[in-house]
């Protein structure tokens, strides 16, 4: 029997009008109760998940999309703290953001409410089962998930646990709505319900935002890559600028905060790039630099202009020497995906410029790229992170997911008056 992912989303839809009707307290402990489950359901997910690594491991996974796939008990114990730390969270629904009283006497508010049904597709990662159900749910909305072949097992595991707690509260599973068939129809189908469906966020290779984007009626926000640069400046604390280096590049390659190039002022590329070459061979990255690089790091291999575009997702780093600031802007400009760049240095005024001439939708002072992340910035957790210029920019959180309406109170005001 085909899979009705209209009835599905039709369901969802009528579930997310009784998650909105919760108080602040109640959506808390809703989702305090889904951490409590995952935790109590550990066995049985990471079993799953230890399938879903099996198979792709057979089928010949990257390294890349393995480590996004994988859970062990601490990344598990962190998606449980993850949707603990959106209950916490201030409750967007109903905040007034804005109250001006007119000329007239009529009280003119902005209040954010709900944006309603919201479609995840996604790839690899398990964790955004989890953290895209609690952030709709957070902000009075209902999530319809679509996970990859490669993780079915772990996301239906982690969607059971989830709808567990929904269930316990006496309100409707469809809530959380998961399309556990992988074809490509169902996808189809979901972005082309305008009725329904009021947001899709794809996350992600680029492959599959672009498939998204380019077949959905529904709105869309997307980031297509992260291609993230840190910038030496000549006045930069060159033992800090390692440290951001390091971090960013080697602790989790395959994320998308993750450094993929490296550019350097000349006038301390002498000092700085031999040591960071040393530190960043130790820890097995492969450097690609530029003729002044290579100068001084003799095991860089040539880098070509693809590289500097490249998201790597892997132990791999392009590396540029250049003459200021302004071509280190330059660079960004003509190579950056607007995700993240960082800069390091001990010139106020040059940071400052950096921070004002580039567009990123976040953008470091002297910290590391990994930190461009929901729950590092304060979120609890991230639905994505959007290089959409729309209502939301950056790593999306609850907030993200509601919108803003004008309420406006008045005591009989008409615009246009009775003529005498």
């Amino acid at each position: 029997m085909s899979l009705d992912v209209r009835a599905l989303a039709t369901a969802a839809r009528a579930a997310q009008r009784e998650i909105a009707a919760l108080d602040a307290a109640a959506r808390s402990a809703l989702l305090r109760a889904m951490a409590g489950r995952i935790e109590d359901e550990a066995d049985t997910i990471l079993a799953a998940n230890a399938a879903d690594l099996a198979e792709a491991g057979s089928g010949g996974a990257t390294a890349a999309l393995l480590d996004r796939l994988r859970l062990d008990p601490a990344r598990l114990a962190a998606v449980a703290d993850g949707v603990r730390a959106v209950a916490a969270l201030p409750d967007p629904v109903g905040q007034r953001t804005r109250s001006e009283t007119r000329p007239n006497g009529l009280v003119v508010e902005r209040v954010r409410l709900p944006l309603g049904l919201i479609a995840m597709i996604y790839e690899a990662r398990p964790n955004v089962t989890a953290d895209a159900a609690a952030l709709c749910l957070r902000a009075g909305n209902a999530a319809i998930l679509r996970g990859g072949r490669e993780s079915r097992r772990s996301n239906a595991a982690l969607a059971a646990a989830l709808r567990g707690a929904l269930r316990d509260a006496g309100l409707p599973e469809a809530a959380i709505t998961t399309i556990d068939d992988p074809a490509h129809e169902h996808v189809l189908t979901l972005l082309q319900l305008t009725d329904l469906v009021d947001l899709a966020i794809p996350r992600g290779g680029e492959r599959l935002i672009r498939f998204v984007a380019e077949h959905a009626r529904v709105p869309v926000i997307k980031h297509y890559q992260g291609v993230c640069h840190l910038y030496v400046d000549r006045a930069a604390d060159l033992d800090l600028a390692l440290r951001l280096l390091i971090d960013g590049k080697t602790t989790r390659p395959a994320v998308c905060n993750a450094l993929e190039t490296l550019l350097v002022h000349r006038d301390v590329a002498r000092a700085f790039l031999p040591l960071a070459g040393v530190a960043l061979q130790a820890c097995g990255v492969e450097l690609r630099g530029c003729e002044e690089t290579r100068a001084l790091v003799p095991a860089a291999r040539a880098a070509t202009e693809a590289d500097y575009a490249a998201e790597f997702l892997d132990l791999i780093l392009a590396i540029r020497v250049v003459d200021d600031l302004e071509q280190a802007l330059a660079h960004i400009r003509a190579h950056g995906s607007d995700h993240t760049e960082v800069i390091a240095s001990a010139d106020a005024a040059a940071c400052e410029q950096f921070v004002a001439a580039l567009r990123s939708a976040v953008v470091m002072v002297n910290a590391s790229s990994r930190f461009s992340d929901g729950g590092e910035l304060g979120l609890g957790a991230e639905i994505g992170i959007s290089t959409t210029r729309l209502h939301a920019y950056g790593p999306m959180g609850a907030e993200s997911l509601t919108i803003e309406r004008f309420v406006v109170r008045g005591s009989g005001q008409v615009r246009h008056p009775p003529q005498p």
